[in-house]
């Protein structure tokens, strides 16, 4: 290499680097814009979700501080809300916010390596934003992580940065073990910082992994109560390895089918696990009581964004598309579109709908789309 001496090597490598992510960040971006013409055609031709109710989700880092503890505010509301479920059959729901989780938790093996996987969390999500909205006040959308965006560092991300505008931060250092999806990392205790550190979770566990020694539910179903803080332990192994821009992009890309897009999501090198054990602890790696931490929201939001994103590749031909069993368990029956999801206390509007009509993010009930 001639002409250059070994500071200039160096400064052009760091530049190198800290370049590919930036350009790789707008990969994802990229397939959003491509796909957006289709969906303004699906609106323009929508009697039930037209331009002036399009609602526009955002990520945490693209939204105002003003919007962000817009947000938290109305979590915090909805942590302290009265429960609608029955006090008997969930003596553990004290809150609104417990109603989520035990919905979750009752459906958990339903709707996880199923033909429903998408749409059902596609309504719950929604089902979760229109109670802020309606319950609470809140007058935004429901945010999203963006894995790939802050796959090198996510607990100094503002999602996770601790700050009063994040979702709280990692959690108390602590001597803990691998949880086998991920080495330890340098939290494990209860959340030390921010707007929910002093948030409960009522409900379970379920299914805690060996990083988490949380309380025995009094009940074998998990809804007894059983009130402890939340753990976190938040680290970039898995968010480095498995969910960067590049591997977002790729599944999008890469996925011919929606059999094999929603089975390469949630396999064990997944975005779908990335960002639920990247969050890690109690209750975010126990797959049944994961919506006690607010951060699943923001998590399933990209989970939904990635398949809007794919979706709009196609429109036209991967809305109305279905595969796989209705048990993770497996045996049963084949998912239909013509299956119905049903939210119970948390059906919006109290509507349960059909799979076919969740497909589309601007058809039917709904009306959003993805920025």
């Amino acid at each position: 290499m001639v002409g250059i001496t070994l500071k200039g090597l160096y400064t052009l490598l760091v530049s190198v680097s800290f370049l590919s992510p930036l350009c790789a960040a707008d990969a994802v971006s990229d397939l959003q814009t491509k796909g957006r013409a289709a969906v303004d055609a699906q609106i323009a031709k929508s009697t039930t979700c037209t331009k002036d109710k399009l609602q526009v989700r955002k990520e945490w880092g693209d939204i105002t501080a003003a919007e962000k503890k817009a947000y938290i505010a109305a979590v915090l509301c909805i942590t302290k809300a009265p429960s609608k479920l029955s006090a008997t059959t969930y003596p553990g729901a004290k809150t609104r916010y417990d109603d989520f989780v035990a919905i979750h938790m009752k459906n958990t093996l339903q709707i996880h390596g199923t033909g429903n996987f998408l749409s059902w969390h596609r309504y719950f999500t929604w089902a979760y934003e229109q109670a802020l909205r309606t319950e609470c006040g809140y007058n935004g959308t429901q945010p999203y992580w963006d894995w790939g965006r802050w796959a090198s560092s996510p607990e100094t991300s503002p999602i996770f940065d601790g700050s009063d505008t994040s979702i709280s931060g990692n959690g108390i250092k602590t001597t803990h073990s691998s949880n086998g999806m991920k080495p330890a990392g340098s939290g494990g205790g209860c959340i030390e910082k921010g707007p929910f550190k002093n948030m409960t979770v009522n409900l379970g566990p379920m299914a805690a992994l060996p990083d988490t020694t949380p309380p025995k539910n009094p009940r074998t179903d998990g809804y007894g109560y059983n009130p402890r803080c939340i753990k976190r332990d938040i680290s970039n192994y898995l968010t480095n390895r498995d969910a960067t821009t590049a591997k977002i992009a790729a599944l999008i890309t890469s996925s011919a089918n929606i059999a094999t897009f929603q089975n390469t999501m949630q396999s064990g090198t997944g975005v779908h696990p990335a960002g639920h054990f990247t969050i890690s602890g109690d209750p975010g790696s126990d797959f049944y009581v994961s919506p006690g931490d607010p951060a699943f929201w923001l998590h399933h939001g990209m989970i939904d964004r990635t398949w809007y994103i794919w979706q709009t590749q196609d429109f036209a031909n991967r809305q109305q598309v279905i595969a796989g069993g209705t048990s993770m368990m497996g045996g049963g029956k084949a998912q239909s579109l013509e299956d119905v999801v049903d939210l119970e206390v948390l059906n919006v509007g109290g509507k349960s709908y059909k799979i076919k009509e969740l497909v589309s993010t601007v058809a039917g009930p709904l009306c959003y789309v993805y920025e």
